[in-house]
């Protein structure tokens, strides 16, 4: 992904992150069980984390794994959470640790390419 790409889409996915935080905690407080309505922000606050990351990385010479591999973590990390919560499908929650390794390993591409 290219440095400009992956400003842009981390300013996207962060305003994203508001709005479904906003989303949340103002239409979902009284719909969701706090179980899910944690879920739902778990969703957000690393949906942010991804955001900025990619934001960063957006500014750096050389970084076009790590964009990639934080934004398919977001994805699937938030999205599973977000369906989750609205949805009450729990067997996506087997899915969400592999958008959490994919954050991992994102930040680990992030340091490795960063001392190159």
């Amino acid at each position: 992904m290219r440095a400009q790409i992956a400003l842009q889409t981390g300013a996207v996915l962060a305003a994203l992150g508001v709005a479904f935080g906003a989303f949340g905690a103002h239409a979902l407080r009284e719909r969701l069980d706090p179980q899910m309505l944690a879920n739902f922000e778990t969703g957000v606050r690393y949906q942010m984390y991804a955001a900025l990351a990619l934001m960063v990385l957006g500014t750096q010479v050389g970084q076009t794994r790590a964009p990639v591999l934080l934004l398919a973590g977001a994805v699937i990390f938030s999205g599973t959470l977000y369906v989750l919560s609205l949805s009450g499908v729990r067997w996506l929650g087997a899915i969400t640790p592999i958008g959490g390794l994919l954050l991992i390993a994102g930040l680990v591409v992030a340091a490795l390419d960063a001392g190159k």
